[in-house]
């Protein structure tokens, strides 16, 4: 099927255009369909319904509760012996001063605020 585009009307062409449009819009319904069909019977060669695998799994919880407030930072535990500016709380990752001054012979308690 060859139209001559150059000498249809703008009315012709808007027609056909639709019917292009509809076409497309068939073709497109069928293609979805057996689509579906296909990844169900996929899903049903594995034991599971296209449902099971699509469905989203629960988000896991993570946080405060909703209005309990921003995390308050913690005091510092401990204080460098070198230089006074620097703290530790004495949660995570040791910094290197405190490993050091402990490397040094220096026990925890000495260097405490």
């Amino acid at each position: 099927m060859k139209s001559d585009l150059k000498s249809m009307t703008r009315k012709e062409l808007e027609k056909l255009k639709a019917d292009v449009d509809k076409a497309l819009e068939r073709v497109s319904g069928k293609e979805k369909k057996a689509a579906l069909a296909a990844a169900q019977k996929a899903a049903a060669a594995h034991g599971f319904s296209l449902d099971e695998i699509t469905a989203e799994p629960a988000a896991p919880k993570r946080g405060r509760k909703p209005g309990s407030g921003a995390k308050k930072p913690s005091a510092p535990k401990y204080r460098n012996p070198e230089n006074s500016e620097q703290t530790w709380t004495g949660k995570g990752r040791q910094p290197e001063w405190f490993k050091t001054a402990l490397a040094a012979g220096k026990p925890p308690e000495d260097m405490e605020i």
